[in-house]
């Protein structure tokens, strides 16, 4: 790590902590024993979504994240719930050798997360997600979510 007094490439760790989502570290330098600080961070490789029509973006939390929060609009689901939710489709891209994943792969696991906590916002998220063309796609889904209800 370079001194940022003089210049000097070899410091010493004097001190090492976590400090948010990152680590402190304390250094001196070895020629003019000057103290500094520097901070440590994982770097995390791109996430990229593949759209249904090929194309490529990069993963948005925030965008997820809304699309959840549309799908529950008035719906007992707790804002932790919620987070739940993104966490585990960011760890699904961790868990995979790419850093790469289909939309419809993330919608896959979003749905079935709302089928667990609430049918309602299921269907809403279900209806974007699967792209409803008329009645007879809100029947079906509804009508799988009743027998998967009915068999546990």
């Amino acid at each position: 790590m370079k001194c940022p007094y003089c210049g000097n490439e070899d410091s010493k760790v004097i001190d090492s902590r976590p400090a948010d989502d990152r680590k402190r570290r304390r250094r001196i330098c070895l020629r003019c024993g000057k103290r500094f600080t520097t901070y440590e961070i994982v770097e995390q490789p791109m996430r990229i979504v593949v759209k249904r029509d090929g194309t490529l973006e990069p993963f948005d939390r925030n965008k997820l994240l809304g699309g959840i929060y549309h799908a529950i609009k008035k719906r007992p689901v707790t804002v932790s719930q919620v987070d739940a939710i993104a966490d585990k489709v960011e760890d699904a891209y961790s868990s995979g050798w790419s850093n790469q994943m289909s939309s419809d792969r993330i919608g896959a696991l979003v749905l079935e997360e709302l089928r667990h906590l609430d049918h309602i916002a299921y269907i809403r998220f279900a209806s974007v997600y699967q792209d409803f063309k008329d009645m007879a796609g809100f029947i079906a889904a509804i009508t799988a979510l009743d027998d998967s209800s009915e068999k546990k």
